[in-house]
């Protein structure tokens, strides 16, 4: 008992010391206040706050470390901006924690992304979140690695010598200068990207590529290892697993690596004085970030090249109008092959009507090919595989009444009905019901007829057509990085194409009223785009290398893509969007929402003069009673528009308003 009783008197004893108030500990000597960034996306908390730093965490309490603070009566997550002596709040300034010494905002990435929340009319919190990824503190405990030594510069060009321009490029680059560039790539773009950061790095300055997913990642990676050797550069995509991607995104910020590869998420990857930002096919919509404030890869990294007086290389194998708006205002500069080069790089390509010539052909029916595409495909599986691009995966995604040609929909939403397989029950592609006992609302017919036909679908036909022939499918979830040389179809939808050792022997666009047809105001580019991207796997023609393209000749990207001319067609695609008042010629964005919040949004914007506003209109799709607006203004006033509609939805989140507007500046997509 005794015993007993001593320790419930040192338990009273340790609880009254504990309840005794402690002397507060002093604040730091120098710069006591600090300026922080919290974690909180409301717009109308969108600024630096100040805190004191306790004389305990002076020394860790540099710019760009975690800290935790007290918020509105909540323990919150936040960056630590600055340091400064005194502080304009009247009252007492509470205490900030540092949660780790390590800084991971660098006062670059800091004003990177403040100058991309402000452009896109979003929270700096926002951006933040993109920004760095979230901590995993035994990577920081790691011992950092030595960097490596940078790589010898090349004795020449090398595949640079195909661009007239390219060699002068290279030289800037090396000499420390920032040239920009418009760069339309031939089929080996991913050596030339390797021999462009070996040149960046020789000057002993960084590099950054950033491609649309991890196989573009994957080839790039392997060519800059080829090119610089190892350890020169780490791989940064989701792939990886969120602790290992912490690891080299660390290894990138302690400077222990100068290149960084990765998909859209390393576009604000901490690059040690970057020398060369790389972005590789802009046109592609992976790169438009689908978290608030909805960043753009390319528009993020101009704004990094010019802050940070990095060269920049915009590349694909076509141009978007975007990398054509830089290069007629001078801000950038085409880096291209001749027309006479890139003729005789490409194959020989045709075109050839379908349905029209589909009904005078019975032999080539069954393939759903005409008899140009059927021979060409017969000619070509002798000495390689050959390529057939369908703009649609599945089986038969699109279906329709066989008597009245009305479009088929599910009676429980209305979604469009699609065939998985030959013997499936049609099914809705919205809510996933079966419609086995489906009847037509408009002729009370019950039987379907395929619209538009899948990859699955196209495959299938081709294996009957060609016998003893392998058929390999890309596209959804099974997308093929390569494939070997050897005779084969093989059937992708636009994006999902394998890479062929050696090249493919010849090359089918199927179906490119689909890709055109698109309701989209980029439907044009992104076709171009996809078919050049297609036409790039085939051989030169010297090799035998053909593509056949089926569909309307007479159409304009059809015929840019004959003429192999991408920077002409995005000459044309910008005088349109011109006189059309489209992004890029002008600042545009989409304000939607339920219908009477976006009204209320729009009363109260304080929109510049110059600005205009189309509609509000009903949305199509999506719940009942949701509407959205289109605003544009001038690029001069760009920044007055995305300030007055941040202005706005601060406002608006001030009074805690009940109803959530969305705000997207220059969306990929306008529908």
């Amino acid at each position: 008992m005794q015993g007993g009783g001593e320790e419930q008197l040192a338990l009273v004893r340790a609880q009254v010391r504990r309840a005794r108030p402690r002397p507060p500990e002093p604040a730091a000597a120098t710069d006591p206040v600090a300026r922080v960034a919290v974690d909180v996306s409301l717009a109308h908390l969108d600024r630096l706050f100040d805190y004191e730093v306790p004389a305990g965490a002076d020394e860790q309490a540099v710019p760009g470390v975690r800290v935790r603070v007290r918020f509105a009566g909540q323990l919150v997550s936040g960056y630590l901006i600055e340091r400064a002596a005194t502080s304009e709040h009247p009252g007492r300034l509470a205490r900030l924690k540092v949660v780790s010494a390590e800084p991971v905002l660098s006062p670059q990435a800091a004003r990177l992304a403040r100058e991309v929340a402000d452009h896109y009319a979003g929270a700096l919190a926002d951006v933040l979140r993109l920004a760095v990824p979230p901590r995993h503190a035994a990577a920081e405990a790691g011992r950092p690695a030595e960097p490596a030594l940078p790589p010898s510069a090349p004795d020449d060009p090398g595949p640079w010598r195909a661009y007239p321009a390219g060699p002068a490029f290279l030289r800037a680059l090396a000499a420390g200068r920032s040239p920009r560039a418009a760069w339309t790539a031939t089929a080996d773009w991913p050596a030339e990207v390797a021999h462009a950061v070996r040149t960046a790095l020789a000057a002993d300055r960084g590099a950054l590529v950033v491609v649309p997913d991890h196989r573009d990642a994957d080839r790039v990676a392997a060519a800059v290892e080829a090119e610089c050797g190892p350890g020169q550069h780490v791989l940064l995509s989701a792939e990886v697993g969120p602790k290992e991607r912490y690891r080299r995104w660390l290894a990138v910020r302690r400077g222990a690596v100068r290149a960084v590869v990765g998909t859209r998420a390393a576009m604000f990857a901490p690059v040690e004085r970057l020398g060369l930002a790389v972005v590789w096919d802009d046109g592609d919509d992976l790169h438009a970030e689908p978290h608030a404030p909805y960043p753009h890869v390319r528009e993020v990294l101009v704004a990094r090249s010019r802050l940070e007086g990095a060269a920049l290389l915009l590349g694909g194998h076509a141009r978007t109008a975007e990398a054509q708006l830089l290069v007629e205002t001078g801000w950038a500069h085409p880096v291209e092959r001749s027309r006479a080069d890139a003729r005789a790089a490409a194959p020989l390509l045709r075109t050839t009507g379908d349905d029209a010539e589909l009904a005078r052909d019975p032999a080539a029916r069954a393939a759903r090919l005409p008899s140009l595409a059927w021979e060409t495909l017969r000619t070509a599986l002798r000495s390689g595989p050959a390529l057939v691009q369908v703009p649609r995966r599945g089986y038969l995604p699109t279906l329709a009444c066989t008597q009245c040609r009305s479009p088929a929909r599910c009676p429980a939403c209305a979604g469009p009905l699609a065939l998985s397989s030959g013997h499936a029950v049609p099914r809705c592609r919205w809510c996933g019901k079966p419609a086995g006992a489906w009847r037509c609302p408009e002729c009370d017919g019950v039987r379907l007829r395929a619209v538009t036909v899948g990859a699955s679908r196209t495959a299938e036909e081709l294996g009957r057509s060609f016998p003893g022939v392998r058929v390999r499918t890309s596209g959804g979830d099974g997308v093929l990085a390569t494939v070997d040389a050897e005779p084969a179809l093989v059937v992708a939808t636009p994006g999902a194409e394998p890479v062929a050792d050696g090249g493919y022997a010849a090359a089918l666009l199927l179906d490119t009223w689909a890709l055109l047809a698109r309701p989209d105001l980029r439907a044009g580019e992104e076709a171009l785009r996809r078919w050049l991207a297609a036409v790039a796997l085939v051989r030169p023609a010297a090799q035998g290398g053909r593509v056949v393209v089926l569909g309307d000749p007479s159409a304009a990207p059809v015929q840019a893509l004959l003429r192999i001319d991408p920077a002409g067609a995005a000459a044309h695609e910008l005088e349109q969007r011109r006189w059309l008042d489209f992004p890029p010629a002008v600042r545009l964005a989409v304000v939607s929402g339920p219908a009477d919040a976006v009204e209320e949004f729009l009363v109260a914007a304080r929109l510049p003069s110059s600005a205009a506003v189309l509609g509000p209109l009903p949305l199509e799709q999506g719940p009942p009673g949701q509407a959205r607006a289109l605003l544009r203004a001038p690029l001069v006033d760009g920044a007055a528009l995305s300030a007055a509609l941040r202005a706005t939805q601060a406002g608006r989140s001030a009074r805690k308003a009940a109803e959530f507007v969305t705000v997207r500046v220059d969306p990929v997509a306008l529908g």
